[in-house]
């Protein structure tokens, strides 16, 4: 999932995201471009932690 998408779903900036990826809250993979990307998995097991419906956009 891209910064963008992850974003979205928790209703925050894309900085955010990025923050949460630096300080350890959510893994970021590296695209050969150097985009970073977010595993859904991962996000969804957030997004639960958070009280968020599995059916909530995912």
């Amino acid at each position: 999932m891209t910064p963008g998408e992850v974003a979205s779903l928790f209703r925050v900036d894309p900085k955010t995201v990025t923050r949460w990826a630096k300080s350890g809250k959510l893994t970021s993979i590296r695209t050969l471009g150097g985009h970073r990307r977010y595993r859904s998995s991962e996000v969804r097991l957030l997004l639960e932690k958070n009280g968020a419906r599995i059916g909530d956009g995912i």
